[in-house]
Order: structure tokens, then sequence, then C-alpha cells
């Protein structure tokens, strides 16, 4: 049985090394890698070339194409029984192949294995924590209480999308999670492509999880997660959703897409809005299910929040843009606003920017937008780069066994 590693990439080459490296290192011979590029102007093609490995597959697009075509463009070009989208800021850990087909033998051929993660925020990419951290990341509900791997439950799995249409993150949509097989992914593509809309993970990962009947889990971590300064969460979460959205080369949305949506799009977090269109089409596509359709006014609350903090207290939007969030929400919650907002705002200016912050992160836990989240132990400072953390764990003795 082969596995196939697909690795779009675009001008990282100096991480694309480390990802492809990962690979490399794996104890199961029997995988291939597609490393997608698209249009770098770094010499990608002379790095994969020199590698001399038959086993590592080189495509480049035709152009600067968006991320979704250049992820199924990846697929396009592979040929294995079980496929993994990993991110060229991402690694496998040692054993990941060995494991997972052991996994596959004994739940007999899934449709998909979802397992846990590492995180690892290179040294000097968040201001919070300079030096760096390692952490496993494990908040997804069906992980709490699991040690050993299993099934999960159907209901569970769609359980967790309708959470997504609800437009709450209670599993990780990254599709560095979750190994699926080529059986499932053109059983779910259809007569179309497997990943669509704007934002591929939200809509692939979700689409998976509300249409495949067997899921296993595996809840030990088996990838490391990667956060440089150049990957499109760092970019989000700091502010900077022009370069996210240039990132991810993401402007152009399905135009029956933005018709379904007239008059629900609001101006606010282009995240929201991006995710907006991904349950939208995801809907669309899976039948337009009443249990599984986005909420509107959720969405609406969201970005009208949104907006409010981002007039009051950072000045980055106009009035016209706050008074049309604004409009979009029921009576009682636009009284609210009018009322409310400007005295809280006038409160947290007053405050500290450290202090403005931490309550900022209290309030989005009462929003609800993220599930809960358990924050284990973080090794701060210890590792230089991704090579470092998978050398940690090579010396490792005893990584978890499948019986």
């Amino acid at each position: 049985m082969l596995f196939s590693v697909l690795l779009p990439t675009r001008d990282r080459l100096g991480l694309l090394r480390y990802a492809v490296e990962s690979v490399r290192r794996q104890d199961d011979p029997d995988w291939e890698i597609v490393v997608s590029d698209n249009d770098s102007a770094e010499d990608v093609a002379g790095y994969v070339a020199g590698l001399a490995d038959l086993r590592i597959r080189y495509v480049r697009t035709d152009g600067f194409v968006p991320v979704t075509d250049n992820w199924n463009n990846a697929i396009a070009h592979s040929s294995g029984e079980y496929l993994l989208m990993l991110g060229d800021d991402d690694a496998l850990l040692p054993g990941y192949l060995s494991r997972m087909r052991a996994l596959i033998e004994r739940f007999s051929n899934p449709d998909a294995i979802y397992t846990g993660a590492l995180l690892y925020a290179y040294p000097g990419v968040l201001p919070e924590v300079p030096e760096g951290y390692l952490q496993p990341n494990l908040h997804a509900p069906f992980f709490v209480g699991r040690d050993e791997p299993f099934m999960l439950a159907r209901a569970e799995a769609r359980a967790l999308v309708q959470g997504a249409m609800d437009f709450r993150v209670l599993y990780d949509f990254g599709m560095q999670y979750v190994l699926i097989s080529r059986r499932t992914i053109d059983w779910l593509a259809g007569d179309g492509e497997f990943y669509r809309s704007t934002y591929p993970d939200y809509y692939g990962m979700n689409l998976l999880f509300a249409r495949a009947e067997r899921i296993a889990v595996d809840p030990t971590p088996q990838v490391v997660i990667g956060i440089t300064r150049s990957s499109f969460g760092f970019l989000h979460f700091t502010g900077r959703d022009a370069d996210a959205r240039a990132f991810l080369n993401s402007e152009q949305v399905e135009p029956e897409i933005q018709e379904s949506l007239a008059g629900v799009v609001l101006p606010g977090s282009d995240l929201n809005t991006r995710w907006l269109y991904a349950m939208q089409s995801l809907h669309r596509h899976l039948g337009s299910p009443p249990d599984l359709r986005p909420s509107y006014a959720r969405y609406r609350r969201l970005q009208a929040i949104h907006c409010e903090r981002a007039y009051h207290l950072y000045g980055t939007i106009n009035r016209d843009e706050l008074r049309c969030a604004q409009a979009g929400l029921r009576p009682p919650e636009r009284l609210a606003a009018l009322l409310l907002a400007p005295a809280l705002a006038r409160v947290l200016g007053a405050l500290a920017p450290g202090r403005r912050r931490s309550i900022g992160a209290v309030f989005d836990r009462v929003v609800g937008q993220h599930g809960r989240v358990r924050h284990p132990q973080r090794e701060i400072g210890r590792y230089s780069d991704v090579l470092a953390v998978l050398d940690r764990y090579e010396q490792r003795e005893g990584r978890a066994a499948v019986g």
C-alpha cells in the first residue's frame, strides 16, 4: 500500500526542506511525495531534482493559482491509496507511516484517520513567546479521556460539523490532522474537485466529517504543525487580513455562492466571511440539509462584534462600516451595541495593551467561537527548528505501539 504525502508550496524552500526530510526519515518506505509548486520564484525544481529520489515528484502550476487549485493539483498528480495534505512548514513525526499502516489494518481500511498533533512555534514568531514553543494540540472533544485509537461515532462527527456551521471551531480543520483514503476522496469529490471554496480546509475537513462512514481517531500526536511568520494563521491573527488573502490568492469566490449570500455578507472579520463562503458551499454540495446550514444570524453577530471592537478600540474601520454591520443585528442586539459598546470601549481603552488583550481573550471564550482549549505544559525555547523536534522524537524510546 502506497502513501501519498502532498506538499503544496510557494517560495518557502527553507521550510519545505524540513517537511520533505520528515517524510524521508520514515521507517516505512512505501511513500511518494508530490511537491506542487505554486509558481515559486525560488528553485524548488532544482531542489527536488537534487534529491535524486524517484519517490519525490515535482509539478508546477502555469501561474500563481488560488491555494484551493494547488491542493487539487497535488491530488491529481498523486497515486497512493491513502493521502495526507501536509503544509510546507509542517512535518511528520518519526513512525507516522508505519503507525498509520497498522491502524489501517486494525480498523479494516477506514475512510480516514484523524490524529493528534504538536504545535511548534519557531523562535521569534510570537511576541508573547519570543523563544518559541512546542506543545500538544489535543483540544477536540473526542480526544478527552482517550489514550487508545478508536472509531468516531457518526453522530459525534456530524455534531462537530454543525458546530462549524455555527462558526465554532470544536475540532481542528487543518488537513494535516487527517489521512484520507483515495476512494473516499473520489467519492466525496463527486463530479468535481475534492477541495472547494476559498478556505479548502474548512470545506474539506467538514465535508469529510459530514459524510464519511468510518473515521478512526488516534489521540497521540503524529504530526508537527509549524507556526511561522509566513503562515496564514500568523498573518490572520496578527491582523494582516490583506496579506493573508494574498497568501492564499483567495479573492475570487464562486459566483453562485456570492449570489446565494446576497444581503448576508457584512463588513468585519475576513476570516468569518471566508468561513461563511466555505460553509455555504458545503451546505449546497451536501444537498442543502436543514440541520447543516450556516447560521447567518450568528455570522452577523460576530461581524458586528468585530466591527464594534475595530471602530471603538483600534480605529481600523470607519463609521459607515460599523453602521452596516450593526444593521444586520436584531433590534435588541442593535440597541445593546449602540448603548453599551462605546462605554465598554472607553473602559478598555484606558487599560494597558496587555491587560486589554487578556480581557479580549476572555470575551472571545464567552462568544464561543473556539471550543474549550486545554493548555498543556509548553516546552519553551528548546528547539531551533522543526528538525530539532524530530531529532528529539527519534531519540525517544518506546513510541506507542498499535496492537
